[in-house]
């Protein structure tokens, strides 16, 4: 008795966990930046009424690839719609540093191609008919979070921004009263290529813009922590941390909590 018993309740616990993923949707679509072709990924809750806060999420170096995919699927499970935009162009994913690089100093010559292709994806984003426009977040790992930080240094319509091993160095800081969103960066503080002095350098500009703003540095973290194939790409600087994965995904859940109850 107590077997079967057993077993009934491994089915119904199987059963709806088999429910509450079904529930998140997706769906891939194209849109375009002038004459350049570039790829969404969306992710949403199905069983969730009305309106909800949307998330674009900025790739890192890499390209559109499924780290930034599993973000997307990640936020419609707690609740948001995630918008995995495309920075580079359709098809242009590297898997070699040699080639990341050049995907991304291609697309960031032109500053304003940057600022141009951030807002073709937070135009999409607003007209989903899951997304309540006024409610809007943005998030970023390694490049895109230097992506994202630099769009709310630009005064970009934002509620939160959330920057992940993200680049904090910039040409351009933040003048005093710009920066409206509630600013999040999550870094490594091992990591060789965002060393101490410039997250020290981008307290003070933050302080000094008046900006609402938190660093939290993780320890033993390196750079691209979030990844879970950062190991793979044969760079000493690039680790996987599950802890701090995992912590940093919760910081900023919480500050999502805050911004959007």
């Amino acid at each position: 008795m107590r077997t079967r018993r057993a077993l009934a309740v491994t089915a119904t616990l199987l059963t709806l966990g088999s429910a509450a993923f079904a529930a998140v949707k997706t769906r891939e679509l194209e849109y375009k930046q002038g004459d350049t072709v570039l790829q969404g990924f969306v992710a949403w809750d199905d069983a969730a009424k009305g309106r909800r806060p949307g998330v674009l999420i900025v790739h890192e170096w890499w390209g559109h690839n499924e780290h930034a995919r599993n973000s997307a699927r990640r936020l419609a499970q707690s609740g948001y719609v995630g918008f995995a935009l495309d920075m580079y162009g359709k098809g242009k994913v590297a898997t070699h540093p040699k080639d990341a690089e050049a995907f991304m100093n291609e697309a960031t010559k032109d500053p304003a191609v940057v600022v141009a292709r951030f807002n073709a994806a937070l135009e999409q984003l607003k007209q989903d008919p899951h997304v309540d426009p006024e409610k809007i977040a943005a998030i970023g790992y390694c490049f895109g979070g230097g992506v994202v930080l630099n769009m709310e240094r630009a005064g970009a319509d934002l509620d939160a921004v959330v920057s992940f091993h993200g680049v904090l160095a910039t040409k351009t800081p933040a003048e005093k009263g710009k920066v409206k969103a509630r600013l999040l960066v999550l870094t490594g503080a091992d990591d060789p290529m965002i060393p101490s002095e410039q997250v020290d350098a981008f307290k003070s500009e933050m302080t000094a813009a008046g900006a609402r703003f938190e660093v939290i540095s993780y320890p033993h973290a390196k750079h691209s922590f979030t990844n879970p194939n950062a190991d793979k790409a044969g760079m000493d600087a690039l680790a996987y941390n599950s802890e701090a994965d995992k912590k940093s995904w919760a910081a900023m859940l919480d500050l999502f909590q805050q911004v959007f109850r």
